[in-house]
């Protein structure tokens, strides 16, 4: 609950963001925030059970859908308008197709060592942007559960500040941009540094 002066402090949502969201209580930014964190780790979890295979479009919209079926009515479906990043909408099915047959193609037949194809990977996936919102979260877990179903440790991500802002952001999006350039060494760096 938030005392008045919490509330001034808050951003209130979007008209068009309060109609998709399923839980009809949330009115601020910061409940978003907190409501998804928890479908966010319900889809963690989810994750961590999962035997399917990631290299899937069905487990790229699955995965999404497990992350967002709590919060959002389009949770797990591809976004049908053009945001100020990612791809014009109509192509997502095709670039997700490509980008997975790729990533079959790059591990079956070891044209990119595992940690390089998942790195590639992930920076496609939040190039595409495929989902109206979770993009990042949502390929930052993917490329987990891809690292995991090949025995490999994820990446140091820094979740928490990737999400809040700040200067782990700023060098993530930088990273991520220099990549868009086919510039992967920072994406590379950041990823491989203080991994477990």
């Amino acid at each position: 609950m938030h005392d008045e002066g919490e509330l001034d402090r808050t951003t209130p949502l979007a008209p068009d963001e309060a109609d998709a969201l399923l839980p009809r209580h949330i009115l601020t930014r910061a409940d978003l925030n907190l409501w998804e964190q928890e479908n966010i780790l319900e889809g963690i979890t989810w994750s961590l059970r999962s035997r399917s295979p990631v290299l899937s479009e069905a487990l790229v919209r699955e995965l999404h859908r497990r992350m967002f079926n709590g919060t959002w009515s389009w949770a797990g479906r591809y976004r049908t308008s053009d945001k100020s990043i990612g791809v014009h909408w109509p192509t997502i099915p095709a670039e997700v197709r490509n980008l997975i047959l790729d990533g079959q193609y790059w591990i079956e037949n070891d044209t990119l060592e595992l940690d390089e194809a998942a790195i590639r990977l992930h920076h496609r996936l939040v190039k595409i942007h495929p989902f109206v919102n979770g993009n990042g979260r949502h390929a930052r877990l993917w490329c987990d559960m891809l690292l995991r179903q090949w025995g490999r440790p994820p990446f140091a991500w820094k979740s928490r500040e990737l999400n809040i802002g700040g200067e782990a952001r700023r060098a993530y999006i930088d990273a991520l941009r220099a990549a868009d350039d086919n510039d992967y060494e920072p994406l590379r760096e950041l990823l491989m540094r203080g991994r477990t």
